[in-house]
């Protein structure tokens, strides 16, 4: 295992390489989340992920490829597991309201303890399916990572969205064919193609809407 100062190194580089500034305290906070995933990884299987190194690329910084198309104000992330995208995105936007749902109890216990233990004061979980929960007021922004197919995505999450919602898909190679299932009144605004340091597969966001009515 590589020592954490070159776990801060190869962290710092990619980040730099995607243009997003980070302060110390925020990098130390990726590196806690770091270093709770892989110990918590060990007992509870969070992730299929073994190697730190994989982890900061394919976690903390594909994570964070999306950061540039996260509107300000709230952010509910759905399937969430570890925590990912929510996590990452809680720590560099501190002004960003930010509720991570997943059904997994084990899940959802680590992402508690992260959040106690880097005092995330924007970030909540709760362990429940998205289709059976009822928020007070809906969410203006919706993301997934790899949770379902863009057609269940929208489908399980429509009773938490307000009428302008986004929804943040995070996928690998350019969906077409789910693209083409999405549900009658949606459509894909935008597509933006992501760039992940040290990742060779494609990396896609799409971003959904609700189709304006004429």
């Amino acid at each position: 295992m590589l020592a954490e100062t070159e776990f801060e190194t190869r962290l710092r580089a990619g980040l730099e390489k995607m243009q997003i500034t980070a302060s110390d305290l925020q990098v130390e906070q990726l590196l806690s989340y770091l270093a709770l995933l892989i110990k918590w990884n060990k007992a509870y299987n969070l992730t299929a992920v073994r190697d730190p190194v994989e982890m900061i690329d394919r976690h903390l910084l594909d994570s964070l490829s999306i950061l540039p198309f996260v509107q300000a104000g709230e952010l509910t992330d759905i399937g969430s597991g570890a925590g990912l995208p929510s996590i990452p995105l809680a720590i560099m936007k501190p002004d960003l309201q930010v509720l991570s749902l997943d059904s997994n109890g084990k899940k959802t216990r680590f992402q508690f303890q992260v959040k106690t233990s880097l005092k995330l004061n924007n970030f909540e979980v709760k362990q429940v399916r998205a289709e059976n929960l009822q928020l007070p007021a809906k969410s203006k922004q919706l993301v997934s990572r790899a949770f379902a197919s863009l057609k269940d995505f929208v489908k399980l999450t429509q009773p938490l969205a307000s009428e302008d919602a986004r929804w943040l898909a995070m996928k690998g190679l350019y969906p077409e064919d789910e693209l083409a299932e999405l549900p009658e009144g949606y459509i894909c605004k935008q597509s933006h193609l992501l760039q992940v340091p040290n990742e060779e597969g494609q990396r896609h966001l799409l971003v959904l809407v609700k189709q304006e009515k004429e």
